[in-house]
Order: C-alpha cells, then structure tokens, then sequence
C-alpha cells in the first residue's frame, strides 16, 4: 500500500518539526516539510503531496490565499488548515478555499492522522463544522444561492460525457456502477469525476450535484430524494427568504 504523502507548511520551524515527529510513527503516513519563506507552491510542484497541512495565523490573508491557489492549482491536493483557535469569521473564509478540514493546532497526532486519511480518500471533514456553527452554515447558504443565481442560463462547462455521468452520480450510482452501465474503466470514471469537482470548483460528488441543479445542466428528475430532502431541511432550517 502507497503512503500518504503529506507536507507541513507553516511558519514555525518547531511546529514543522514537531508536527513531522507525532506523523512520522503513523507507518501509513510519509511528511515533509516546507518553510512558507521559500516558494510553497514550486514546492508543491516539485513533490505533489496528497495532503497539506497549512499551518497560518488566519488574521492574514497570506494563508488563506496559499489555501485557495493550492485548491485551484493542484487540485488533487488536498488542503487541511492548522489554526490557532479558528473562529466563524476565519472557518467561512478557509471553507471558500475549498480547503477540506480545519483543525486547532492543539489537535491530538491520532485526530490529525485521522482527518489526514479521511481527506486522502475523498472526505471533506470540513462540511462537519456546519453542524455546530449555524451562523457559518449561513453564510455558506447565503453565499450559495448568490452563486447560484448568478449561473442561471449560464452554459454549462461541462462536455457531454462528464454531464452523462454526473447525471449517473446524482442517481446514486457509484463509480463502478457508472462504469459497468457505460462499459469504460472505473479509473476513466473517476478521473470524469475529478474533472467535474475541478471544473464546478465543488468539495465533493454532492456538492457538484447540487450546483448542476441549480444551474439547470441536469434534469430535477435526477435528483434522489434523500438529497431533496437534506437542501429542503437547511432552507427550513435558516428561512428560505433570510
């Protein structure tokens, strides 16, 4: 089994060195490190980790804008923030980085380790803040329908074929279900999928679902009834006219 590449960038040498020494007993896990002064990105570049942990006083944007240039230049590395005490303000700008989890720098070595592999197999941690921050889970909502009003009549980025399967996944279908029915490999499906969520800027397969209804790219009549019924419930939960 491969390991997880994960690279610690933050500021602090000692929390690289520390964070490096409490992953480095995980056998699954292989960290590096990389010193913000230096050019992260080319870094990145250079060693295309799984996973980020950026570390970064969110009082500055400098953070929050290497999250957002990591999500849009390397999509399939994921971001997880390290912050002090992130507070809602702070939590609503690293979720508009499509950043996937966002932990306290005092989290446990077996929480990180744990988001880590989350992360790595397609999770978003993150969307679980929302439960306990409604006024987060507000903005978000609020944000979404801005978004979405502004891509009414909008053509969708999509070629055909990544519509066909986006169809599929909000039918419910897996991606080896979506192979079978279009009798093509399960990787070229997933790699549809990873061209999808890049494309509509989207966390996850529900996400991108959600976004291509409501920009009309796919039929209401795709769409399975538990995902109707979760947006039905956050629209009564925060007033569908606030």
């Amino acid at each position: 089994m491969d390991k997880i590449k994960v690279m610690i960038i933050d500021e602090q040498a000692i929390f690289r060195a520390g964070v490096r020494e409490a992953l480095s007993r995980q056998s699954d896990l292989e960290v590096l490190e990389c010193d913000p002064a230096q050019n992260a990105l080319e870094t990145i570049e250079a060693n295309l980790p799984d996973v980020v942990l950026l570390g970064s006083d969110l009082s500055s944007l400098s953070g929050i804008e290497l999250g957002r240039k990591i999500s849009q230049y390397y999509p399939n590395t994921k971001v997880i923030v390290l912050s002090p005490d992130p507070n809602d303000e702070e939590l609503f700008e690293v979720i508009k980085t499509a950043a996937a989890g966002c932990l306290s720098k005092r989290a446990t070595a077996d929480e990180l380790a744990n988001t880590i592999r989350r992360v790595r197999s397609g999770e978003y941690p993150i969307n679980e803040n929302l439960m306990t921050r409604p006024r987060v889970a507000k903005q978000v909502l609020n944000q979404f329908r801005g978004f979405a009003k502004t891509m009414e009549g909008v053509a969708a980025p999509l070629t055909k074929r990544e519509t066909q399967i986006l169809t599929y996944v909000a039918e419910g279908n897996s991606n080896k279900a979506i192979a079978g029915i279009l009798s093509i490999s399960e990787q070229t499906i997933k790699n549809h999928v990873s061209a999808i969520l890049r494309k509509l800027n989207a966390n996850d397969r529900a996400h991108a679902v959600t976004l291509a209804l409501h920009g009309g790219w796919i039929s209401p009549e795709a769409k399975p009834r538990r995902m109707a019924e979760d947006i039905g419930e956050i629209e009564r939960h925060f007033g569908a006219g606030s």
